[in-house]
């Protein structure tokens, strides 16, 4: 009990800050679908060029970043000086590379875009090439964000990090706000490919940038508030990088792999594309993964955020039964919080689809049913995603990328072959091989980590997993029911829809619990009782 109290009082700001961002990147995905629609063509070219600096990020700094960092510096925390030396060499190094590799990926927009592009027209690809210079300059900023954020985490400031995200989403509203009441809405003035000026081009993606550089910076004021003071310092050799290194190497394999399975999605739910006729492609697929990362962020991220510091902690002091006891508590409170969202989601997909997508039953349709395929695979997903910090607590990068190489190879595959189903279909086909990939890996993971510490509770997982899926059935039995009395309601509109998705999402969630505590659910039950401490305390 005292370790989820305790594990539940460090996430709680985290989840809280991400809630707030979550909710304003729906807000702002929203708007960016009243400016520029969803599955227009500039929808796609803009989609492309604002996720490339993302996607290059993930693969050359955001994996190693968060596997190398937290542990080294706990570790070296144990150093005369407290690590101060060690990380400022380990962060100047960090922003060298970073600077270089920014600079280098904003020349080379044109060849980037068209890797993630395929069958696109010569005006589309200028437009995506005139906002990917624009965007790819986030390169270097979600880096630095990334790099101070997880200096906090090793100190156990965490809630800067997940609060920094919010400060972005409001630039990017205000400046997407900016946009619709300058140049008008797609629906009210089409913004078709041959009417993008550079003045539209530079404030709907330098607005998008501007929110990143906004979301490093605020970071530098919490870090000066614990003390921390970085002072550039260069000599990387003899002084305890090797390690690191070999840690950051395989992680940035890893995310090498994962980045060319992402490639083939990317230019195959772009050939899903067809002008005039609605179909999801990428921006689709973009929406609806934001959607299946909502309960992901606001859970699996911010426990595991929470428990990588203890964990990497109890790891460099061998306390191997104090990283299975927070492995597995961290497993089975994401789980339960999952698999409500996995029921909520494959019953609200379209009203859900319709609050991000605006206008039109085809958009809400498109999207939600990529919602549905995609969220089969969000309870492995979460469970893999902390599975993996277990190794990285532990130095270990080689078995996660070892793990994810089958995986890839997999969906990768799979997912070349969905180009074989009508075009209407390609993106969801492409959304549950996803959710078949998460699968296999959470399998092997599990596998490989029983093995390596002897026991992670897999019968109780396992248990209270089947416990939080019978009381997903019971709601999404409640929320069908519901849906069956106005299924017209829900998507005659966007206002409709949220009022929808609100009032079924309430009583679903009413019925969630209900089947919990009469199932006896213990992660449940430990909520409700650190809820009624703090209420006599309060009293």
């Amino acid at each position: 009990m005292s370790g989820f109290s305790s594990l539940a009082r460090s996430s709680a700001i985290m989840t809280a800050g991400t809630l707030t961002s979550r909710i304003l990147g729906l807000i702002k995905a929203s708007l960016l679908a009243t400016a520029i629609g969803v599955t227009a063509s500039q929808a796609d070219a803009f989609d492309v060029a604002n996720k490339v600096p993302n996607t290059l990020y993930m693969l050359l700094a955001g994996g190693v970043v968060n596997a190398v960092l937290v542990p080294q510096i706990v570790r070296a925390s144990k150093r005369e000086d407290g690590g101060e030396d060690f990380t400022n060499r380990l962060l100047t190094l960090s922003f060298l590379i970073l600077a270089g590799v920014s600079i280098i990926a904003t020349a080379a927009a044109p060849v980037l875009v068209w890797l993630y592009s395929s069958g696109w027209s010569d005006d589309q690809m200028a437009l995506a090439t005139a906002f990917a210079f624009w965007c790819l300059p986030q390169l270097f900023f979600y880096g630095l964000y990334t790099l101070l954020g997880q200096v906090l985490n090793a100190k156990s400031s965490f809630g800067p990090y997940m609060w920094a995200p919010v400060l972005n989403n409001v630039v990017a509203i205000a400046g997407l706000a900016v946009f619709i009441l300058v140049f008008g809405t797609n629906n009210t003035s089409p913004h078709t490919l041959d009417t993008w000026t550079p003045e539209k081009i530079t404030l709907l993606a330098g607005t998008a940038t501007l929110g990143v550089v906004a979301q490093a910076f605020i970071l530098i004021w919490p870090l000066k508030r614990i003390g921390f003071k970085y002072k550039p310092t260069f000599g990387f050799r003899g002084v305890g990088l090797g390690s690191a290194g070999k840690v950051a190497f395989w992680t940035f394999a890893a995310m090498l792999i994962g980045q060319l399975g992402f490639l083939v999605i990317s230019r195959v739910a772009a050939g899903a594309s067809v002008p005039g006729e609605g179909n999801a492609s990428n921006a689709a697929y973009t929406n609806a993964y934001l959607v299946f990362m909502l309960p992901h962020s606001l859970i699996a991220v911010s426990l595991s955020t929470a428990l990588f510091t203890s964990l990497s902690r109890d790891a460099a002091n061998k306390d191997t039964a104090a990283v299975v006891g927070d492995f597995s508590m961290g497993v089975r409170m994401v789980g339960m919080v999952n698999a409500f969202a996995v029921a909520a989601l494959v019953v609200l997909a379209s009203p859900v689809a319709m609050v991000i997508a605006g206008t039109g039953r085809e958009q809400a349709t498109a999207i939600g049913l990529v919602i549905i395929t995609m969220v089969f695979g969000l309870i492995p997903f979460s469970a893999n995603y902390l599975a993996q910090r277990v190794f990285y607590a532990y130095e270990d990068a080689k078995t996660p990328f070892l793990i994810q190489l089958p995986q890839i190879i997999f969906q990768s595959l799979a997912v070349l072959s969905a180009s074989i189903f009508p075009k209407s279909v390609t993106v969801a086909i492409i959304g549950l091989i996803m959710s078949l990939g998460y699968l296999m890996a959470m399998i092997i993971s599990f596998a490989v980590l029983k093995k390596r510490l002897g026991e992670i509770d897999l019968r109780e997982v396992l248990t209270s997993h089947i416990k939080f899926l019978l009381a997903a059935i019971v709601a999404g039995g409640a929320g069908y029911g519901l849906l069956f009395f106005f299924p017209d309601f829900s998507l005659a509109g966007r206002w409709q829809a949220f009022v929808t998705t609100g009032l079924v999402g309430i009583v679903m969630l009413v019925f969630f619990i209900g089947a919990c505590y009469l199932l006896r659910v213990r992660e449940l039950h430990s909520i409700i009782d650190v809820v009624a401490g703090k209420l006599r305390k309060a009293a």
